[in-house]
């Protein structure tokens, strides 16, 4: 479908499970994309929960193009918070809770998003995500947030250590052992989905949900 960002055209996928119990926004890293297959997965352990997602593109084909573009957090975030309030206006989304999964540099993404006054997010999962690059923004987000990353990908639990210690709102860090930056190996990425799916479900309260997905 085609998603309303500020003055951008942008593309994505919706799946909205009957009488969903919340909506989740996927924030891709680095060179990655709806079609992102782990990302895919994710969405569909969510699914299976009850769960809406909606994955989209953060960047236009040209602006992807642009290595520059990949790693410029404050305009992902702001994507994403275009693509948040999209969502909230719509018929089949104005009464579910929305949360924000981001990966890689898109966990960042969606901490320094959730970081501004009234970012209307409640509940964050970053999967092997920098939230390190959301910086000055962590002690200001609100949005309970579950911070995974693997047991092997030790710099970047480091940071994400580093990170936790600066958030003020209610957080955890799961080590999912035997994990590498990508969840690569066998049954990471699904017990990672599984965390996400867990946090998800205990932070996205379900609200009477109205209004039908577009055909």
């Amino acid at each position: 479908m085609v998603i309303r960002a500020g003055s951008l055209d942008l593309v994505g996928h919706l799946t909205l499970p009957p009488e969903a119990s919340g909506l989740v926004l996927f924030a891709h890293g680095s060179g990655s994309s709806r079609h992102s297959p782990r990302n895919q997965y994710v969405a569909l352990i969510l699914n299976q929960a009850g769960l809406g997602t909606l994955l989209v593109d953060l960047l236009t084909p040209n602006e992807a193009a642009e290595r520059a573009n990949v790693f410029d957090i404050e305009l992902l975030a702001e994507r994403l918070a275009n693509i948040s309030a999209w969502a909230h206006d719509q018929p089949w989304g104005r009464d579910l809770r929305i949360g924000w999964f981001g990966a890689s540099t898109g966990g960042g993404a969606a901490l320094w998003a959730a970081g501004e006054p009234h970012a209307g997010v409640a509940a964050i999962v970053s999967r092997g995500g920098r939230p390190d690059l959301a910086g000055p923004r962590l002690p200001a987000v609100t949005a309970p947030t579950l911070l995974i990353v693997g047991g092997l990908d030790t710099q970047v639990l480091a940071l994400n250590q580093a990170a936790q210690a600066q958030l003020r709102c209610p957080n955890d860090l799961v080590v999912v052992a035997g994990a590498t930056h990508l969840f690569e190996e066998p049954g990471t990425l699904t017990a990672a989905a599984r965390h996400a799916q867990a946090w998800f479900t205990t932070h996205l309260r379900h609200v009477a949900h109205t209004g039908r997905p577009p055909a």
